[in-house]
């Protein structure tokens, strides 16, 4: 009998081979050799003696999307305090699932693209998602002592990703678009806890996904148009909807279902909240200037990103 706690998947994912071993593509070596020379232990690296209280104020009560509204005010100090820990528990179990994600991808990245210097690079990669889902766990298991399951959104890219059998589908989804808003959601964290072992870690972590989204950008770069009008299209609806999924895995449905709030109220409240607007403006800047470098940025994908209130992030540097 299968357990609950699995989930297989049908991802058909092909077998490259590549019998030229010269390296080709110059500053891809050349993050390769940096990632080899960048890798930490989690076990070592970090000091997990720190006692963390996950029902403290270990992030700013006005960045939870409710603050200052009359739902807000209806919560006593006990319910504000299991709030701060739900909340927690459901922003690192995502970070959880989707560093799990990255880790299936990025393995399938390794077989099937087509160029030495990639599989290389995408090797360390797969050192490194394991480290953070490592981590992650530790902290959800050993501080938190409580963990969420996968937001439905992010299960749907998450599953999206893994099961396309096209390579650069496989870096635009996770190099381009969830390792690049994973960036800009981590150092959003690290900017604003007052929590030294999560700052700790997500610094480490950062660093990490810094060069993932290189990697993508660099391995993209120019491939795009080589692309039909019809391949291209593909990858622009794929790209929009990606982005919808994302910012919607952040209303944090299953947290005010947790609470007995209205569901429905506070995710508009989320949607249009000062300090979610802000989350979603760090979490966009990065990714839109980077779609537009690898040549996709349409009409038509213009037009999506207008609707999605991103678009003018286009000419922002993409390491803003």
């Amino acid at each position: 009998m299968q357990s609950a706690l699995i989930e297989p998947l049908d991802a058909r994912c092909p077998v490259t081979w590549t019998w030229d071993y010269k390296s080709s593509l110059e500053r891809l070596r050349a993050l390769y050799d940096k990632a080899k020379h960048e890798q930490w232990d989690g076990q070592t690296t970090l000091d997990w003696s720190i006692q963390v209280d996950p029902e403290h104020e270990n992030f700013p009560d006005m960045q939870v999307p409710i603050y200052g509204t009359p739902l807000w005010n209806k919560l006593d100090a006990r319910n504000i305090r299991e709030l701060r820990h739900h909340q927690l528990s459901w922003t690192l179990s995502q970070f959880l699932h989707g560093e799990q994600g990255a880790l299936l991808a990025t393995a399938q990245i390794v077989n099937t693209v087509p160029w030495i210097d990639a599989k290389l690079y995408a090797s360390t990669q797969v050192v490194d998602e394991a480290r953070h889902v490592e981590v992650y766990e530790r902290y959800l298991r050993e501080k938190v002592e409580m963990n969420y399951s996968i937001n439905g959104s992010l299960h749907t890219l998450l599953d999206q990703i893994l099961s396309d059998s096209r390579w650069d589908m496989k870096y635009l989804g996770m190099q381009i678009l969830v390792e690049g808003l994973a960036l800009a959601a981590f150092k959003f964290i690290h900017s604003f806890t007052s929590e030294p072992l999560i700052r700790d870690l997500t610094h480490h972590v950062m660093r990490d996904e810094a060069r993932h989204v290189a990697f993508g950008v660099l391995s993209l770069s120019g491939y795009y148009a080589t692309l039909t009008e019809r391949e291209r299209r593909e990858r622009e609806e794929f790209t929009y909807e990606a982005c919808r999924l994302m910012r919607d895995r952040f209303l944090q449905r299953e947290v005010w279902d947790h609470m007995g709030l209205p569901v429905e109220e506070c995710v508009e409240l989320t949607l249009h909240s000062p300090a979610m607007r802000e989350f979603r403006r760090l979490l966009f800047m990065r990714v839109v200037p980077n779609v537009k470098r690898l040549g996709l940025l349409s009409p038509f994908l213009r037009a999506r990103f207008e609707e999605l209130g991103i678009l003018q992030f286009e000419n922002e540097a993409p390491d803003a």
